[in-house]
């Protein structure tokens, strides 16, 4: 049977016992395993159009949330309305993403992540229609029926989201957070501006040291909280006054007067109650090239973070170069730390950082007892320890260990 739903377009009636089957598969996505989830992800990042998305942390962040927004909001209504068209998803996940979208000047070809992932959901929907019935004519109307909304949804969701898209970039045309977006991405791009028109636009010296950084959420409700670390990194630098960028829902990009990044420990002590706060600092530069190549190497340490999937809430540019250069390909970098460290790579922590300071420390005994306020027979008893689980004597390559650790102690 045939029916007008709720906008007046006919849809299907289906019969009460695929009425019950649709809610058991709706019950079934709502408790989803988290290799559907995996697959999800890595289907709506993929392809070339989606490849600037999927090489931001935050924006690809946005993405995995609408994923399983969407997938929730779907089942949800068919838990409550089996076989009823499902409107299109407007929650915050889907509106925050489409302000990341229109932030970061992305059009409506960037929502075709929607679509990318309808294999992978219509995949996992026929295995879950093939377990809940054998019956011929059950499963021909439980799947023409879940096909179609499925897809129907998709695309609701996909108009909602580009109205939405599309509002966003016109209220971005009409204020002044435009002109400064506009004006950054000319200074980053190395268009022909006067500087001094730019220092006006910005209400930034472009002249002098700068810092730079990119602040960003792995939740989409934190807008207080990132004002708050970028408080902080002002403080703490001694820098006085910032430049800020909103890049997203989600996303700051910071610019700092100073030529000397933060320390690390009271960032770090100082984001506690921001556990989903994430930031990634440049090395200083002076001048407009300074400018510039800080913020690109924010970036590149906000990348190899999410890449790594690192546990590191702050890093320094500074602190990651040779990681980020060692790491560039996972599967050589897992092998290069397997070969190097052999059963090191796995023992206790403490055994890891004795090493791992003393050979900071310059081979030094002494001073890795005070650094690590231990007894030097301790770091003595350790050093041993990881002495006998190394492949090859310390002492014979102690640069490649060194290495391998750096990267061991980002990694995992």
């Amino acid at each position: 049977m045939v029916q007008n739903d709720a906008r007046g377009a006919r849809w299907p009636e289906p019969g009460p016992e695929t009425v019950a089957l649709i809610r058991q598969a709706a019950e079934i996505a709502l408790n989803q395993p988290a290799e559907w989830l995996e697959d999800l992800h890595e289907a709506s990042l993929a392809g070339e159009r989606m490849q600037r998305i999927a090489d931001d942390p935050a924006l690809a962040d946005a993405v995995r949330r609408a994923n399983v927004a969407n997938i929730t909001h779907w089942a949800w209504c068919n838990v409550q309305h089996p076989g009823r068209r499902v409107p299109p998803n407007l929650g915050p996940e889907a509106l925050s993403t489409a302000r990341d979208l229109a932030r970061r000047g992305l059009d409506e070809a960037s929502l075709e992540a929607y679509r990318t992932t309808y294999s992978v959901i219509w995949n996992r929907c026929m295995e879950v229609c093939f377990a809940l019935t054998d019956d011929p004519r059950q499963l021909r109307e439980l799947l023409e029926l879940a096909s179609l909304s499925i897809s129907t949804f998709i695309e609701d969701t996909i108009a909602a989201v580009t109205d939405q898209l599309k509002a966003e970039k016109a209220d971005l045309t009409r204020g002044t957070h435009a002109e400064r977006r506009a004006t950054v991405s000319l200074l980053l791009e190395g268009a022909p501006i006067r500087l001094a028109q730019a220092e006006a636009q910005l209400g930034y010296r472009l002249t002098g040291p700068h810092t730079a950084a990119t602040l960003w959420a792995t939740s989409s409700t934190v807008s207080d909280q990132l004002e708050a670390a970028a408080e902080l990194l002002v403080r703490i630098s001694g820098a006085g006054h910032r430049l800020t960028i909103v890049a997203g829902a989600a996303a700051l990009w910071l610019w700092l007067p100073v030529d000397t990044a933060p320390e690390l420990a009271p960032i770090i002590e100082g984001l506690d109650a921001a556990p989903d706060i994430r930031i990634a600092i440049g090395r200083p530069g002076t001048d407009l090239d300074g400018f510039r190549r800080s913020h690109l190497d924010a970036l590149e340490t906000q990348r190899m973070l999410a890449r790594l999937t690192s546990h590191r809430r702050v890093a320094r540019h500074q602190d990651i170069q040779l990681v980020a250069v060692l790491t560039n390909d996972p599967i050589r970098a897992d092998e290069f730390i397997t070969d190097t460290l052999g059963d090191l790579a796995g023992a206790d922590p403490e055994i890891v950082e004795a090493l791992t300071t003393y050979i900071e420390e310059q081979c030094s005994i002494a001073r890795t007892a005070d650094r690590l306020y231990t007894h030097r027979s301790t770091v003595v008893r350790r050093l041993a320890r990881a002495g006998e689980l190394l492949p090859r004597p310390l002492g014979t390559n102690t640069i490649a260990v060194g290495a391998a650790l750096d990267v061991l102690r980002w990694t995992r």
